[in-house]
């Protein structure tokens, strides 16, 4: 799965603009799904059919190719580009940052100056985000409109690094979902169920996509693959999902609470295959499920997490073991005919 991860999380692809994400799963995935399509909101819906009699539910996987970023708001007379955000990016982490453009132009990211604050001590309480700037060398606004232009989105710009036992960097938050998915695709010759596996754009921004494609494939059961926080870090915010500790079976976050019957499911699934998994309660964010589940007349849904440190930064940390369990999980639930 390394290389697929490194190609994904290294493509340029904030909300709105995951072009080129989906291009690359197309590629990844041609010939080895039965049906492959991209809805009006640029959602890429892959489906996988039993070949047998028997069949299941109507199941409906989602991973989101969106990533944060920015994008430019205002550009002054001597070529600074202001930025707004596109999903959650904290003016903390964003300064001292480069930046990449659509157009392969990278810039780095500052902020004006406090007085009596010293931003290179790490004293960033009075970091706001509408005081940064992007710098693409550019001596004049004529220039930088020609070089970048307003409305131009950029993401942080960092390669894929690879540890022992886990991977580090940008835009995990949901490539590695993305990975784990067409994995667990490239892996499975047959499914007991109808399986609707759909990158979905602009989560980040709202789970817009997963809103629309749920209501195209009207699936009966739904689970979104994502990245959660993890409390295994040095004063972390109580949690009990640690990285190496398995999938995360989500219980609740703050766009769903998962049905007893669809996590007991979920456990059930992992204990039978010796797959290692932890509950996750997330007391903060919301994946795709969240929307999912309000689809029509309600839709069923539960979310397997991979633990994630630092999320929303350029240094995203996951374990290789994990992404492996959350592979076999989503197997386990797509090769098992589901009774629900």
């Amino acid at each position: 799965m390394e290389e697929l991860l490194k190609r994904l999380t290294e493509t340029w692809g904030p909300s709105g603009r995951e072009a080129r994400v989906r291009a690359l799963l197309q590629e990844v995935l041609a010939g080895r799904v039965d049906e492959m399509r991209v809805d009006a909101l640029g959602n890429l819906i892959c489906v996988k059919r039993p070949k047998g009699a028997a069949r299941g539910r109507r199941v409906m996987f989602a991973a989101h190719m969106d990533e944060i970023g920015v994008i430019v708001t205002d550009i002054d007379e001597r070529g600074f580009l202001r930025i707004g955000m596109v999903g959650g990016v904290s003016p903390q982490i964003a300064v001292g940052q480069r930046v990449l453009f659509e157009n392969g132009l990278v810039g780095s990211v500052s902020h004006e100056p406090a007085p009596g604050v010293d931003f290179s001590r790490g004293e960033s309480n009075e970091l706001q985000f509408h005081k940064l700037w992007v710098d693409v060398g550019a001596r004049s606004r004529e220039e930088a409109e020609k070089l970048v232009g307003y409305g131009a989105m950029a993401v942080f710009h960092r390669p894929l690094e690879a540890n022992e036992h886990v991977f580090i960097g940008k835009a995990l938050d949901d490539r590695a979902g993305c990975a784990v998915l067409a994995q667990a695709l490239l892996e499975m010759d047959e499914v007991g169920n109808e399986v609707y596996a759909v990158f979905t754009v602009q989560e980040e921004v709202g789970l817009r996509g997963a809103r629309t494609s749920a209501y195209g494939v009207d699936p009966q059961i739904g689970f979104a693959i994502d990245v959660t926080g993890t409390g295994d870090t040095p004063k972390a915010r109580p949690m009990a999902v640690k990285l190496g500790g398995g999938a995360a079976v989500k219980a609740m976050d703050m766009s769903l609470v998962t049905p007893p019957e669809i996590r007991d499911l979920m456990v059930e699934r992992a204990e039978r295959r010796g797959i290692p998994y932890q509950i996750e309660v997330l007391a903060m964010g919301g994946t795709d499920a969240g929307a999912i589940h309000l689809t029509r007349a309600g839709v069923p849904s539960g979310c397997i997490s991979i633990p994630t440190r630092y999320l929303h930064t350029p240094a995203e940390m996951v374990s290789k073991d994990d992404m492996r369990a959350c592979v076999d999980l989503v197997k386990a639930l797509a090769e098992e005919p589901i009774a629900l």
